[in-house]
């Protein structure tokens, strides 16, 4: 596999980010053994690319399937293969991306040519910003991890200091370079950029496997909690399985400091399989790019831009549910906290999502149902970050359907009548019609295509010629006074199908928010009020939930940025 360099004008120049360099004139079309004798350099460059897409995707399929069997080994048969064995092996796999991506960063992209253009849709300054601020909270788990097992280095083996320390390496340089490339379409060395970026992706989908199905960590703080409440109660210890008796011979000497550790661990481990999630959907659309020639009409002539403007009732009723929603969260933290949560915590939690949810139903119906009615036409220009967007809201949807699914299940097969259970089964049925709902209307209208309406052509202009000139305080207090008329007279003259449009996306973007932050900030109601829990076992419950709560943090946080899209265009 390699790749053919010709001389060639460039006919794209227009389209070229701004910054690409100015002085471009080369292509460099893929050669691929196979279709060596294609006679037209364009056609051989099409076959060439599916080549070595195939070829990379297939390195990937390997690499996952390997690192599937050494973690299905571990669960069923840890005698043979352990969770040490699992670390070394993503510890290789780490390096060797590393590795990739140092030469990517010093030597692929600053060659000749090697970027002319850059994918204006790719790498949103949300995802950009969700991939530090994840990064950041991995990298603090790992330091939990590195401290916790620091204490206990009596009775701990060498490679789980080894692993996280590796592990913060990788996520710091994995971060820096899809900060500062995920735009790019790469034009040299195709095949082997591909085959290091599906290396890269296929070590992130181990990694967010592996912390789905490891819940070794987790059941020895619990355990070592247990055994540390017991002794301050004076309370002689039970009789405990074999795997408690183990680690009760591995206590920490400092119970405070170990608290810190094991609580911070807890707290953060989702934030690790998010970054996992979210890192593998940038390095999927950088992945798309690479070859790709991006033609005139790609670009946008001008930049959608965010503006509240032409919305009022949408804001107020988000905010009013984004603040009942902090007073909710932040009750069920200070409840949550204590050994026995109290049942009146669960049912103001699930009150408040039973009220919510049907709300944010009926918006997503509202909102179809007028794109249905609109003459826009669609948008049937080739953007593989659209149409990664459509896959990833229908797959990160999944995990809260089927952890809902699950629920129904367990609740309807118990005792539906309680009042908590019964919240509950009506919080999971509402959940997957909102999850529904929201889908279809974020995918619509996604597939809209923008109208640059007369008014926001008249405000730019007073932007641009008002950025000219120096204002007094006098003329100051003038321009506001202007920018509040302006206001009111551009929602007064939208049309109401664009104003409902609005009102209702920028509302679906206030609750998806707090949607957001209450359970990746530590509200697990799912798997803290234990119902589900004894219903399917404490490490089957485990998996689910750890499998369908990060698609579910993921799948609110992707659809801020759709819904966002959605209202810019509306």
């Amino acid at each position: 596999m390699s790749d053919k360099k010709v001389s060639r004008p460039c006919h794209h120049c227009k389209s070229r980010s701004a910054s690409a360099p100015t002085d471009t004139s080369k292509i460099h079309y893929e050669k691929f053994w196979l279709y060596r004798h294609c006679s037209s350099v364009q056609q051989r460059d099409r076959q060439a690319q599916k080549a070595g897409q195939l070829f990379s995707g297939l390195l990937a399929m390997n690499v996952v399937f390997l690192g599937s069997a050494f973690i299905s080994s571990m669960i069923f048969n840890h005698v043979a293969i352990t969770l040490a064995d699992v670390w070394i092996l993503l510890s290789i796999l780490k390096v060797l991306c590393l590795f990739w991506i140092i030469y990517y960063l010093l030597g692929t992209s600053r060659q000749p040519h090697a970027v002319l253009y850059r994918d204006s849709h790719a790498g949103a300054i949300w995802i950009r910003g969700s991939v530090l601020l994840f990064g950041m909270c991995s990298i603090l788990l790992n330091v939990f991890q590195i401290g916790y097992s620091t204490i206990l280095i009596h009775c701990k083996s060498r490679v789980e200091i080894v692993f996280p320390s590796i592990g913060i390496l990788f996520i710091c340089t994995q971060a820096y370079f899809l900060w500062h490339h995920s735009k790019d379409c790469i034009q040299v060395q195709h095949n082997f950029t591909r085959c290091g970026l599906m290396l890269t992706i296929a070590t992130n989908l181990l990694l967010w496997l592996l912390a789905v199905t490891n819940d070794t960590l987790h059941v020895e703080i619990e355990s070592q909690l247990r055994e540390v409440e017991r002794r301050f109660a004076g309370k002689a210890p039970s009789s405990h399985p074999s795997w408690c008796n183990e680690t009760t011979l591995c206590t920490c000497p400092n119970t405070t400091i170990c608290k810190v550790f094991q609580k911070g661990y807890i707290l953060l481990y989702p934030f690790n399989t998010e970054y996992c999630l979210v890192c593998c959907s940038v390095l999927y659309v950088m992945w798309k790019n690479v070859g790709r020639r991006i033609s005139h009409h790609h670009v946008p002539h001008t930049k959608p831009k965010f503006k509240l403007q032409g919305v009022v009732f949408g804001p107020l009723l988000g905010t009013a549910a984004v603040i009942i929603g902090a007073c909710v969260f932040m009750m069920y933290q200070i409840q949550a906290t204590s050994l026995a949560p109290s049942r009146q915590v669960f049912i103001i939690y699930y009150s408040y999502y039973i009220v919510l949810l049907p709300l944010m139903t009926v918006g997503a119906v509202i909102g179809t149902i007028i794109h249905a009615l609109e003459k826009k036409e669609l948008d049937t220009l080739k953007n593989p970050t659209r149409s990664l967007d459509v896959v990833l809201l229908m797959g990160a949807a999944l995990g809260q359907i089927g952890m809902s699914y699950f629920s129904i299940v367990a609740l309807v097969a118990t005792d539906p009548r309680d009042l908590l259970n019964s919240l509950t089964l009506c919080y999971s049925v509402l959940l997957i019609f909102q999850n529904i709902t929201q889908n279809v209307f974020v995918i619509d209208g996604l597939h809209r295509r923008r109208v640059v309406a007369e008014e926001d052509t008249k405000e730019e202009q007073n932007r641009e010629a008002y950025s000219q000139r120096r204002v007094s305080v006098l003329e100051l207090g003038q321009e506001i006074r202007k920018a509040s008329l302006s206001y009111i007279h551009t929602y007064s003259h939208l049309s109401w199908r664009r104003r409902v449009l609005r009102e209702i996306s920028f509302f679906l973007v206030l609750c998806n928010i707090i949607l957001w932050i209450i359970p990746t900030f530590g509200a697990h109601p799912v798997f803290e009020n234990g119902m589900e829990r004894s219903f399917y076992g404490y490490s089957t419950w485990f998996v689910i939930v750890n499998f369908g709560l990060p698609l579910g943090v993921f799948y609110r946080m992707h659809s801020v940025g759709g819904l966002l899209e959605v209202y810019v265009t509306a």
